[in-house]
C-alpha cells in the first residue's frame, strides 16, 4: 500500500525556524561554522542529492548567502560529505530548482 504523505507545498515556505536542521561545516583551516539547512533535493538526471544551506540565524537579515553543495550520507544518517558543484550545467539546475522556492523578490 503506498504511503501518502499529506504535506501542501504551495512554496510559499513559510518556515518554523525552531525545527531547521542544522550542519556544522569545517573549513580547510579548521573553522567551524553552523548552516541551516534550507531544502535538500535529489536530480535524477545527474544521480545526485543536493542541499541548499544558509548560516544560521541569518534567515531574518536582509540578504542572506545561500550555498548549495552535492552530498553523500553516512551511514548512519548523521553525517556526511559535502561537495563542491563545479559543472555549469549542474549549476543551472541547482538554481533552476532554487528559483521554484523563491518568490519574485527572492524570498523563502
Amino acid at each position: 500500500m503506498p504511503h501518502e504523505h499529506d504535506h501542501h507545498h504551495d512554496h510559499d515556505h513559510h518556515h518554523d525556524h525552531d525545527h531547521h536542521e542544522h550542519i556544522t561545516i569545517v573549513d580547510e583551516n579548521g573553522n567551524e561554522a553552523l548552516y541551516e539547512i534550507l531544502f535538500t533535493f535529489e536530480s535524477e538526471d545527474y544521480g545526485k542529492n543536493y542541499v541548499i544551506l544558509y548560516p544560521a540565524g541569518a534567515i531574518d537579515d536582509e540578504d542572506v548567502e545561500l550555498q548549495a553543495y552535492s552530498f553523500t550520507e553516512g551511514e548512519d544518517g548523521q553525517s556526511g560529505e559535502l561537495l563542491p558543484i563545479e559543472d555549469e550545467k549542474e549549476w543551472d539546475m541547482v538554481e533552476e530548482v532554487l528559483n521554484t522556492f523563491l518568490d519574485e523578490e527572492g524570498n523563502f
